[in-house]
């Protein structure tokens, strides 16, 4: 009997089609290691994991009574806890390479009509993620270490390990930067047909509710950090709400027939 396929096989001549995206998956991954790779180069000659933790570290001490310092309770903290720290911070300034080479990997197989929602979309979504970081940053941990230390006893001497306080800070920049998504994720449902803009309007006193009782749930038991999370939460809701309308008629396919660009 022959091997030869049958013309109406609908599996045949894929394998050489799908080798090659798996080709190109690779090549992107590599990219965008070696962007993360070059940013941790940089950043461990200049200024150092050193420096980069004293930077992270800085709204906490500012807060500390005189003469207290971070401590580390694990041998090999001193030397792990600033290089995880700086391969964190190469990461995040290699983000958007990371970003354009998860774009570029996408884009062949999306419509017109879409690549013009997700581009915005993807360098929105980082810009908003970076300001919920640095809001947190230079906003939140001020606040929230100083109301914190006005409630410590004077019998009490603050030295917070330097472990507990990076698995501290990474969780609050983590919560932070995804709550400062809420404008991507309402125009997202919206765009897909999930939910209209009317129904988002009426679903604003709910989402009130929800903010508060997220930021109870994922911040420090202080009233500073919750509100700190929540209010701007609500912010960004209505700005999502707004916006969502604009990009719905911006991504809008032109007709039903359209074909992959």
């Amino acid at each position: 009997m022959s091997s030869t396929p049958k013309p109406d096989d609908e599996l045949a001549g894929t394998e050489q089609p799908f080798v090659s995206h798996l080709i190109e998956l690779r090549d992107r991954l590599v990219r965008a290691a070696i962007a993360i790779g070059i940013c941790f180069g940089v950043l461990a000659i200049y200024p150092g994991p050193s420096a980069l933790y004293d930077l992270l570290a800085a709204p906490l001490v500012a807060q500390l009574p005189q003469g207290s310092t971070l401590i580390a309770t694990n041998v090999i903290s001193p030397f792990m806890v600033p290089l995880k720290i700086t391969l964190l911070a190469g990461f995040l300034i290699a983000l958007p390479v990371v970003l354009y080479q998860v774009w570029a990997f996408v884009a062949p197989g999306l419509y017109s009509h879409e690549k013009r929602l997700v581009l915005p979309l993807v360098v929105s979504s980082t810009l908003l993620f970076f300001v919920g970081v640095a809001f947190c940053y230079f906003f939140v941990f001020g606040q929230v270490f100083k109301f914190i230390q006005s409630f410590a006893p004077k019998s009490i001497t603050a030295a917070p390990d330097i472990e507990a306080y990076l698995s501290f800070v990474m969780s609050m920049f983590i919560a932070f930067g995804a709550a400062f998504e809420v404008p991507v994720v309402v125009v997202v449902l919206a765009r897909m047909g999930l939910v209209t803009v009317e129904k988002l309007r009426e679903f604003r006193g709910y989402f009130i509710v929800v903010a508060f009782v997220i930021a109870a749930v994922i911040t420090p038991p202080d009233v500073v950090s919750q509100l700190a999370l929540a209010i701007p939460m609500c912010i960004l809701y209505e700005l999502g709400v707004f916006a969502a309308g604009y990009f719905i008629r911006y991504s809008k396919a032109p007709d039903e027939g359209a074909e992959p660009s």
